[in-house]
């Protein structure tokens, strides 16, 4: 969902929906479950309250669209964790930030895919 959402145009999407497909098709997608949407709310609620901690009691606003970011991110880290896979990103700081609450081995997009 997050790539195809984040697409930079209709060619690139179309890539990301024939990838779902040939992965849907031979069983090696990952489809998040009931007790990864609730751990990926348990995290999101844990989140907060480290951020609610760090700043007082009050919480500063997210940057627009961080928010569904973070969703995202905490309902792909909570399925590869069901999944015993790791999740590699880019997205580095946020995935560390999910890590702290779920066990899952986060690795760098360009340290993974450098040989």
């Amino acid at each position: 969902m997050e790539l195809v959402a984040s697409a930079s145009d209709d060619s690139q999407r179309k890539v990301y929906e024939h990838l779902f497909q040939t992965y849907s098709d031979d069983n090696s997608l990952i489809v998040p479950s009931e007790d990864d949407w609730l751990l990926a709310s348990k995290i999101l609620y844990w989140l907060t309250q480290a951020r609610r901690r760090v700043s007082g009691g009050k919480l500063s606003r997210h940057d627009p669209g961080q928010s569904q970011r973070m969703v995202l991110d905490a309902l792909i880290t909570a399925s590869a964790q069901c999944c015993k896979v790791a999740v590699v990103t880019d997205n580095w700081k946020d995935f560390k930030l999910i890590q702290r609450f779920c066990n899952v081995k986060v690795l760098k997009a360009a340290e993974f895919f450098k040989s």
